[in-house]
């Protein structure tokens, strides 16, 4: 069987990673299985530094389809057009393709019209909110794929209400579970962290990312000051880059506990929050690994795409009202947090169903 993984952008390396170790592990027991990894980006692209593959024990990407552009239309456009060319080429049986990007669809797409079985990791997520691209992109690639590969009963529902036959439909649980389980013992202590006089759940952590919450520039700067202020004596390590960067930056005479720390290695991030006495972020990812770990998180969206991590996990959504951001720090610092538990099937063996689903079906 000849396995294609796309990948459209740096966050997805840490869902198909576990698959890849899957698929070594499988080869290595004879089975007549492989894989070739096919990047969107360039190979230049400043987010995958060498670190990222050590950490995650996994080479490089096969293939780069060099597409470079912010337009969504355009990126659509040209990696339909580049992978296309990989698939004419390369001889394949199965497209796995991850999450809910431009380039996720556009390949889901290619592989459609070239044949190919297609699978999606990570199917059925919805925010019910047509307006924003990615839920059309899930819509697209969900309505397209031959099996669907979901986190939890919610994902699951959603696409059997869009007419998903059931036999295509796979509960195979949250795969970045995989990873953290197998790094838990890998993690790395940040140097800082000595230097900054931290120890183990006596820290916050601060991660924002999200355009569209930073386009805001007023009511993240009230975000920002609520944390601060509702944090109290506890540090907050705010390991970001970019324009968010430049937000907390800007204010930093006016912040008394939030203290900006360089991007961190997976391995270096992993340690950070799954020692911490809380998580404040505007990631999805984040907030699924802090349920993993059993560590409170908050969330800064009003929705989020695995309900499991509201209903059984860790997490808090608090939209973006900084008024209950602050609430919520403060019953976070003063330990006043409700109960959680691991999600059905976040037991790190995700990738292991992935594999044996897909020698069983194709």
């Amino acid at each position: 069987m000849n396995i294609c993984i796309v990948v459209g952008a740096r966050p997805n390396f840490m869902k198909v990673a576990p698959i890849i170790w899957a698929v070594n592990k499988a080869q290595a027991s004879g089975r007549e299985i492989g894989y070739k990894l096919v990047y969107a980006g360039s190979e230049n692209d400043p987010t995958l530094e060498p670190s990222l593959f050590d950490d995650l024990m996994i080479s490089r990407p096969d293939i780069f389809l060099g597409i470079d552009s912010i337009s969504l239309n355009e990126i659509t456009g040209r990696v339909m057009q580049e992978f296309e060319k990989y698939l004419e080429t390369n001889p394949t049986d199965v497209v796995i393709v991850v999450d809910d990007l431009a380039s996720t669809m556009a390949a889901a797409i290619v592989t459609k019209k070239q044949g190919v079985t297609l699978a999606h990791l990570v199917a059925g997520t919805r925010s019910f909110d047509i307006k924003m691209p990615k839920e059309i992109n899930r819509l697209v690639i969900d309505g397209l794929s031959d099996l669907l590969f979901t986190a939890g009963m919610g994902s699951n529902s959603n696409v059997s209400r869009e007419g998903a036959e059931i036999s295509h439909v796979y509960m195979v649980g949250n795969i970045l579970m995989d990873t953290l389980r197998f790094n838990r013992s890998r993690l790395v202590r940040p140097s800082f962290f000595d230097d900054m006089g931290l120890s183990v759940g006596n820290y916050l952590v601060f991660t924002l990312n999200r355009k569209a919450l930073l386009a805001d520039i007023d009511n993240i700067r009230a975000m920002i000051r609520s944390v601060d202020a509702s944090a109290g004596d506890v540090p907050v390590i705010a390991p970001l880059r970019n324009m968010a960067r430049d937000v907390v930056e800007s204010m930093s005479g006016e912040l008394k506990n939030i203290r900006i720390v360089p991007p961190l290695s997976y391995l270096e991030f992993g340690y950070v929050t799954a020692n911490a006495k809380g998580v404040i972020t505007d990631s999805g990812n984040v907030a699924e690994e802090a349920t993993f770990n059993g560590v409170p998180c908050i969330t800064l969206n009003s929705y989020t795409e695995h309900i499991e991590t509201v209903k059984t996990g860790s997490n808090v959504l608090v939209g973006e009202d900084a008024g209950r951001l602050g609430n919520a720090v403060s019953d976070m610092v003063s330990g006043k947090w409700k109960k959680c538990a691991l999600p059905e099937r976040w037991d790190g063996r995700t990738a292991e169903r992935i594999v044996q689903i897909l020698t069983e079906s194709i």
